[in-house]
């Protein structure tokens, strides 16, 4: 794991390691001062021999100064290096998720993947950060110190062998204590992340149905989880200083007791004695330093899990080896793979929501062909399994069995870019992004011109509002494009599908939120402008699609009827169901 996690350092390698070497400088600096200081005591001041106290006051001088030059710089090298590793891992873990399905995406939970990405990343960057020049400071701090405490008073330093043991003891314990909240916190931290993004995504819905008392109560239930959580932890952790001052003060006293004896009897200096307590700070600070690196790096362990649960993630849907390749700008390589033509098929197609751990199928046996440039409209009821139908063309998700081809290859054996290129879609959750309506529009074809934009935004009977708005097509749009109605929302989507001349168009469910005259035009400039364009419909309303060259009749993910409007009208009945329930709505 923790070598996975260093193969992100990167360019960054080089000041991850300058800086325990500038670290070393700093703490041999710090490590000399107090033998510097007893000189002063022992040779200057008790002999009056003012020439050595300056002397070797310079010498400290000069020490303090390189001290705060590498350690001000080991400091800078340290944190470049932290941050850069940040930066990489995060790229990483974003490249990563971009990879996954969305069954993937189920598994982790949307919320989950930001705090790994984020506050989960953090920690490990910190603990990072701190290893780079604390590991090195403990190392080179203790061995420097116990070897001057010991050259000084070889005696008074036993009982830093008795101190140093039973300190570390007792900061293990408390880590061992500790340990399995770490990663209880981080789960706490999910869900609190959760329930955040589910409100503010849903915040029109919570209002609507006035449920903010709910949500408010469901907010501060996973807030004192992860407080109590918190606190938990903090007061086990923080029982790691009350027991470093017991045994500094201990230790402390025992070598004024013992050296005391030593400097009255004359066989030893003050001098050596003042050095010998100022050794013993840094050597129990260093101890204590120890403990708190324990701290940051148990939970950074708990949080590297997490990261690296992501990275080693396989992807439930990528590119078949086996399968067809693509080339640079997405340009095809492989001779045989066939021209978009818009030709999709559906063999034998069965398929479950595994995330789900249902075993029931959400589509059974499905058999249908669409021929290119072909109309086909799909109509059921909620929940029969349409829009998970159009969800296989792309390859959201892959089937549990049989195939779907498009222009006679398996979806699976298609590069994923070549195949979704082949694709526009309206999602039934149409979105739009922060920026201008012209950035939105251009995500369909990056390199469209201007016309090719204004004709997509006629088409889509866009084109009017959007020149009705102070700034046209440079107009800003809030994240979600809340600043525009549904119907809005719904023909910049499908403008933005057009714009990609797509060898298929789904729409699911796209039209819901324009009034008839709109959809009835939109579907006009499809025939007039998308000719040659499979164009696939989910649509509630029978109006909208009675002009389809095909309908396909989903009933509990099964085809219950496909045909023309009138053909359907004369023979199935779930289909006139559907169609008198519509005529009945009207009459009344």
């Amino acid at each position: 794991m923790i070598k996975k996690l260093l193969s992100y350092m990167g360019e960054y390698k080089k000041w991850i390691l300058l800086a325990p070497v500038l670290m070393v400088a700093e703490v041999l600096c710090e490590i000399v001062m107090p033998r510097l200081m007893a000189a002063i005591v022992d040779v200057g001041i008790a002999n009056g021999d003012m020439g050595a106290i300056v002397r070797n006051g310079i010498y400290m001088l000069v020490l303090a100064v390189i001290g705060m030059i590498t350690g001000v710089l080991s400091a800078r090298v340290a944190t470049k290096g932290g941050q850069g590793f940040g930066s990489n891992l995060r790229n990483a873990m974003f490249q990563k998720i971009q990879d996954f399905s969305l069954a993937d995406i189920d598994r982790f939970s949307s919320a989950s993947l930001i705090t790994r990405t984020t506050n989960d990343v953090n920690q490990i960057q910190m603990t990072l950060t701190m290893a780079t020049r604390m590991v090195v400071r403990v190392i080179t701090m203790l061995t420097g110190a116990l070897f001057m405490a010991f050259s000084i008073n070889a005696e008074l330093a036993r009982v830093l062998l008795v101190a140093i043991p039973v300190l570390m003891v007792g900061i293990g314990i408390v880590m061992k204590l500790s340990n399995k909240l770490f990663g209880l916190m981080q789960e706490k931290l999910d869900n609190l992340n959760n329930t955040v993004q589910e409100n503010l995504v849903a915040i029109r819905v919570v209002k609507a149905f006035v449920r903010a008392g709910y949500e408010k109560t469901k907010f501060k239930k996973a807030n004192e989880d992860l407080t109590q959580t918190g606190i938990t932890v903090a007061m086990r952790i923080n029982l790691i200083s009350p027991l470093m001052t017991i045994v500094l003060n201990l230790v402390t006293l025992t070598v004024l007791y013992l050296g005391g004896s030593q400097v009255m009897e004359g066989t030893m200096l003050y001098g050596d004695l003042s050095s010998f307590v100022g050794y013993i700070g840094q050597i129990l600070m260093s101890v204590m330093m120890v403990g708190m690196m324990f701290v940051m790096s148990s939970r950074a362990v708990a949080c590297a899990r997490r990261v690296v649960e992501v990275l080693d993630t396989v992807p439930d849907i990528r590119d078949d080896p086996g399968g067809y390749t693509a080339g640079l700008n997405g340009k095809r390589e492989d001779p045989a793979l066939p021209a978009p033509q818009g030709r999709v098929e559906f063999k034998d197609v069965s398929f479950k929501y595994q995330a789900s751990g249902s075993g029931d199928d959400v589509l059974e046996h499905i058999n249908c062909s669409i021929a290119p440039g072909q109309f086909t409209a799909i109509v059921g009821g909620t929940g029969t399994g349409k829009s998970t139908l159009v969800n296989l063309i792309p390859r959201f998700y892959d089937v549990t069995g049989g195939q779907v081809l498009v222009d006679g290859v398996d979806v699976r054996d298609y590069p994923i870019e070549e195949l979704r290129s082949r694709i526009g879609m309206v999602l039934q959750n149409n979105v739009l992004f922060s920026g201008t309506i012209r950035e939105n529009l251009l995500w369909g074809r990056a390199d469209a011109t201007e016309e090719e934009m204004i004709q997509a935004a006629k088409d889509a009977q866009a084109y009017d509002f959007v020149m009705a708005l102070p700034d046209g097509f440079d107009t800003m749009l809030d994240q979600g494009g809340t600043n525009v109605s549904g119907g809005q929302k719904q023909r910049l989507c499908i403008a933005r599908a057009m714009l990609r001349h797509p060898a298929i168009l789904i729409l699911d469910d796209s039209t819901s939120a324009v009034d008839s005259a709109t959809e009835a035009a939109i579907r006009e400039s499809f025939a007039k402008n998308l000719a040659g364009t499979t164009v696939i419909m989910i649509a509630q309303r029978i109006s909208s699609v009675r002009d389809a060259d095909q309908i396909l009749v989903l009933d509990d993910g099964t085809i219950a009827g496909q045909g023309t409007h009138d053909e359907l009208m004369a023979t199935n009945e779930v289909y006139q169901e559907i169609y008198n329930s519509q005529q009945e709505g009207v009459s009344e």
